[in-house]
Order: C-alpha cells, then sequence, then structure tokens
C-alpha cells in the first residue's frame, strides 16, 4: 500500500460507495461499532447489527435508520451474545438464512479487563468473547463471506496486545494466577495472530478474501469502565471517566481505522493499521509485538481454537 494514498483517506467521505454490499458489525449499539455501522450504511450498505442487548440494539437502530435517506434505511438487528457459543450458531443461521453473501464482517465487540469471568461455554470472559466468539462466528460465515470476491474481515485489536499472549494450552485460563490485564492482552493478541493467520491461509489457498485487523487508539467509550464497575472499585470507575473526558477520541474519530480497513481500496491483506501515533494521528501501519508475528504460533492458536470452540474452518481456509 502507497503511504500517499493511506494519507488521503482521512474521514468517511473517503468510504466508498457500497450500495449493493450486505456488511455485519459485532457491538453495533454503541462506540464504534454504532459509528462503524452508522456509517457503512451512510454509503449504502445493507447493515447487520449484531447486538447483545436486544432493546439497546433497537434502539440504536432506530438512530441510525433515523440518520438516513429512506433508501438507504436498509438495516437491521439480530442478537448476538459472543460469550455463548449457541447464541454465535443462531446469529449465523439467521444472517444465512436472510443473505446469499456476505461483503463485510467486522469484529468490534469486547470487553476489557474485566475481573475473572466465565463465559457460558466455561472460556474466561475476556478470551472468550473478544477472540473465541469471532473466531467461532467467522468461521460459521465463511461459506457466505466466500460467494463475495474481496469479502473483508476485520478484526479490532489493541495496542494493549503487548500485555499478554494467549497460551493454546490454556485457553481457559484454569492454571496460574488470574490477572486481567495480562488476559486482555492475551486476548488482544490472539484477534492479532487470527487475523493474520487468516489472511496467511487465504493467501495460501487462492481464496480472494481480505483479512485485516485495526485498532482505535485511545478513545472514550464504555468499555474502559465495564471492568471497574463489575469489581466494585468506584474510584477506578471514576478515574477512567475523568480520562475519557480529557484525552479520549471520540467514537467518530476512533472508528476510522476499522472503516479504513473495511472498505478502502488499498487495504493490504493481513495488516494492522492505527493511529500513527498510537493514540491519535493519521491512519498508519501499527507495530505488532513478535508473537504475534510467528507463523507457527498462530497455526497452534487456530488449531486450540478450532478444538475449544468444536467450530472447524471448512476447506480451503480450513483443514
Amino acid at each position: 500500500m502507497g503511504t500517499t494514498k493511506r494519507r488521503s483517506w482521512k474521514t468517511t467521505d473517503d468510504i466508498p460507495d457500497l450500495v449493493g454490499t450486505v456488511a455485519v458489525v459485532t457491538g453495533a449499539n454503541s462506540g464504534l461499532g454504532f459509528v462503524t455501522a452508522r456509517e457503512l450504511a451512510r454509503k449504502g450498505a445493507t447493515v447487520v447489527m449484531a447486538c447483545r442487548n436486544a432493546e439497546r440494539g433497537e434502539a440504536a437502530r432506530t438512530r441510525v435508520a433515523a440518520s438516513l435517506p429512506p433508501n438507504l434505511s436498509d438495516v437491521a438487528v439480530l442478537p448476538l451474545d459472543l460469550a455463548d457459543l449457541a447464541s454465535v450458531r443462531d446469529f449465523a443461521d439467521a444472517v444465512g438464512e436472510r443473505f446469499d453473501g456476505l461483503d463485510i464482517l467486522v469484529n468490534n465487540a469486547g470487553v476489557m479487563a474485566l475481573p475473572l469471568r466465565r463465559t457460558a461455554d466455561g472460556f474466561e470472559m475476556q478470551m472468550g468473547t473478544n477472540h473465541l466468539g469471532h473466531f467461532a462466528l467467522s468461521a460459521l460465515l465463511a461459506p457466505l463471506l466466500l460467494t463475495r470476491p474481496g469479502a473483508r474481515v476485520v478484526t479490532v485489536a489493541s495496542d494493549a496486545h503487548y500485555l499478554g499472549r494467549p497460551d493454546p494450552a490454556d485457553l481457559r485460563f484454569r492454571h496460574g494466577r488470574y490477572r486481567k490485564w495480562r488476559a486482555y492482552g492475551a486476548s488482544k493478541s490472539a484477534n492479532l495472530m487470527f487475523a493474520a493467520e487468516l489472511a496467511r491461509r487465504a493467501r495460501q489457498s487462492g481464496v480472494d478474501l481480505v483479512s485485516v485487523a485495526a485498532h482505535p487508539g485511545y478513545v472514550d467509550t464504555n468499555l474502559q469502565s465495564a471492568g471497574p464497575r463489575m469489581s466494585g472499585n468506584t474510584r477506578a470507575e471514576r478515574a477512567m471517566a475523568l480520562a475519557n473526558r480529557l484525552i479520549a477520541a471520540s467514537p467518530d474519530t476512533g472508528a476510522l481505522p476499522q472503516l479504513y480497513a473495511a472498505t478502502a481500496p488499498d487495504v493490504e491483506n493481513g495488516a494492522f493499521y492505527g493511529p500513527r501515533f498510537s493514540m491519535f494521528g493519521p491512519i498508519a501501519h501499527a507495530p505488532r509485538a513478535p508473537w504475534v508475528r510467528d507463523v507457527v504460533k498462530n497455526r497452534m492458536l487456530w488449531t486450540a481454537s478450532e478444538e475449544a470452540t468444536g467450530i472447524r474452518w471448512a476447506p480451503p481456509l480450513g483443514g
């Protein structure tokens, strides 16, 4: 990708016409997911807003639809709880019943720095939601993605991936002392490792599928306050709220890297995009920790994720 082209992509006005495309955005009822769904819809995409809370999802859909002209109001909400593989399967089935293809999948939803919690399937909540839920969802939607040449899978990661690395032999976090920030870092590393391995498999098999990752920098969303709130740490919750007000970017700004990854014509398969100066700046290639660039480790995580979820990717991306 040429640097000049990347610098020229600055605002949502640079998103190309998306009429005739279908997009799924997870965690679309608020924050980055809401902005992403709204902007894709504004450019003409048919958008499925995947939301855990049906009431909040419908309220968000109403807000998106109200911002669109009548001929561009094709926005739907479907329930999706990434912390429950049964819900992931139901969601994928529902999308398959409605559409014969999928052009854009934005794996945006996530949780951050939670005290130890378990998903419905017994995974540690951060790894289960941020990585394993999206890994399973992407696998189940892959047949729809492969019907559309150039389809994209965008996985939202974080600079915080440097805080931890996943152990393929212990994705349930059964061993050792639990540290919530290390677990969050491990889940974000897993996001990057998945995105890279999917890109490698697409290239190797000759499949016209683009897998990229993106991160928003530091953005003012409800993600930062969820962990302190669940821990009952009101001081930390207030500190996070203050930091958000003082230094965080808006969701509109934070969503630009993932919108770029989802729509720009010059995106590189397997790349990782974010603000040039980590928390702010124009969109650029973001640095990655050594372990997320390790092809062997990426393959190991892929295999372990298939075994953990019981969901295996079909050929040509699987196997």
